[in-house]
């Protein structure tokens, strides 16, 4: 009885290393490696520019979606106010990138906030209270070592679903 299981597994074994190649051969194929799926199964990564037009040299992302999935860059707010008058900028142009790619405030999963000063913290929260529904997503608040690029009071990025 041994014997026989002997022989199968030294039968068996090439087809077994065969079948568990072929995804590996597949990966490496140069459209699996681009992201393209001719069959469509696999979601696509599309970044999304104010105005459509990506610019000549970019930095990064402002606004990229993956499947089902929207991440939103960080959106300071570059003017003289204060932190609410910043919060309540920085939430508004939250709320127009997500719903120009049929997001909203109310999908969002996951936001990540940066303070200038801690200190602004109660005030940021007074603006940001309600603005993201009944069940808002987690949330993560630091403030920023260094400040905020922009001498902005505060950054928001989020991540949310469609």
């Amino acid at each position: 009885m041994s014997e026989n299981r002997r022989d199968f597994i030294r039968k068996a074994a090439p087809a077994v290393a065969a079948a568990a190649a072929v995804p590996v051969i597949a990966a490496a194929t140069p459209a699996a490696a681009s992201g393209h799926d001719p069959g469509g199964r696999r979601p696509k990564k599309k970044v999304h520019y104010p105005g459509s037009e990506p610019p000549e040299n970019p930095l990064f992302s402002p606004v990229v979606t993956y499947g089902n999935l929207v991440f939103l860059s960080g959106i300071g707010a570059h003017f003289d106010g204060d932190i609410r008058a910043h919060t309540d900028h920085v939430l508004t142009e939250l709320e127009r990138n997500l719903e120009a790619v049929g997001s909203s405030m109310a999908k969002v999963l996951k936001v990540n906030v940066y303070l200038n000063d801690l200190a602004d913290y109660d005030g940021m929260n007074a603006v940001f209270l309600g603005r993201f529904g009944p069940e808002p997503g987690v949330r993560t608040t630091i403030a920023a070592a260094g400040g905020i690029p922009g001498d902005s009071l505060v950054e928001i990025d989020c991540i949310a679903v469609i």
